[in-house]
């Protein structure tokens, strides 16, 4: 059983040291762990300093990408590379890294695919009120439509069997946290949350520069993927509206007509009429979405079994080149 522990970063040559040196060297049911860091464009030392404390792989991009692409980026290669079980934590060591082993238990016990390191959110002292009030409304939201009883949502810090990381997709250039328990959620994969410890604040967020900008773009992510997986629901829903307004002042005009007042009212029958056309070509919409997220499906299936084949590739390469699958040559691996 080979976990890798990735760790997406962009300038961390401060905090990482403090972030490795807190990571795990053994874990019960696990034969090897490794580490991978993913360099998003960094301008300073970060993958000096990353080399110097024996990561085991570096990988990354020439310019900055974002977090959610560093992630997949980070998901790929950790395939590529044989892992079993893939931990994503940060590199500004705001995990305790220890909780890594509460992390693996469930998926080494066989009763979740994926797990979330839930966070103390009430006691954390650098989150403002309104920043903890808004962790609590977005898991709530998450749970709902992912329909997953996952307690922090927002969380990075995480684990994943193999096969979830086969199937997974990050759509977004932000950030992969909501849209990632979502998207296992409608795949009816196994989640489940483990409550895990926090360090104190070494930097600030880059991610949340403003709770404005955090909350449109995590909103933006949960429709977004709501309609990818449920096109029919979502645009039936919405035809809903255009098509009791419709039917009203149809309605409307039909009284009006039978009371011989029938020309005073046109007006609401050229509105009915075109509410109920937006209806109906909404309604067109959801049926043609959802032969569309059928297809969708269809090149998933597909993707999954090309990342296993390119993976299946990549522990046989590897395995020829040293003599044994269990190392892996540290590396540098550029993507645009």
């Amino acid at each position: 059983m080979k976990l890798i522990i990735q760790i997406p970063c962009l300038n961390e040559a401060a905090t990482l040291p403090i972030a490795l040196a807190a990571l795990p060297k053994q874990i019960p049911g696990v034969d090897v762990i490794e580490t991978l860091i993913i360099d998003d464009g960094s301008t300073d030392e970060t993958v000096a300093v990353a080399r110097a404390h024996g990561v085991d792989h570096v990988v990354g991009f020439r310019s900055n990408q974002g977090l959610a692409r560093a992630f997949t980026l980070g998901i790929q290669a950790c395939l590529e590379r044989g892992a079993d079980i893939i931990v994503n934590t940060d590199a500004d060591n705001q995990y305790e890294g220890a909780d890594i082993e509460q992390l693996v238990k469930p998926i080494l016990a066989d009763r979740a695919d994926l797990v979330i390191g839930a966070r103390p959110i009430a006691q954390i002292a650098h989150f403002s009120p309104l920043k903890k009030l808004l962790q609590h409304l977005g898991s709530w939201v998450v749970r709902r439509v992912s329909k997953t009883d996952v307690a922090d949502a927002p969380s990075g810090f995480r684990a994943m069997s193999r096969e979830v990381a086969l199937v997974l997709n990050v759509f977004s250039d932000y950030t992969y946290t909501l849209e990632t328990i979502i998207q296992a959620g409608q795949k009816n994969l196994r989640v489940t949350s483990v409550p895990v410890r926090v360090n104190g604040e070494l930097r600030p967020s880059r991610l949340v520069r403003s709770i404005g900008s955090y909350v449109r773009r995590s909103i933006l992510t949960m429709l977004r993927i709501f309609i990818v997986y449920r096109p029919l629901r979502f645009f039936m829903w919405m035809s809903v509206a255009p098509m009791l307004g419709g039917l009203a002042l149809s309605g409307r005009f039909l009284v009006y007509y039978l009371q011989g007042d029938g020309g005073g009212h046109i007006q609401s029958l050229i509105l009915a009429a075109v509410l109920l056309l937006v209806a109906f070509q909404t309604m067109l919409l959801a049926i043609l979405a959802d032969l569309q997220s059928v297809n969708r499906r269809l090149l998933e299936d597909l993707q999954q079994r090309e990342r296993q084949r390119r993976a299946g590739q990549s522990d046989t390469q590897v395995a020829s080149r040293h003599g044994r699958s269990s190392e892996r040559p540290r590396d540098w691996a550029t993507s645009a």
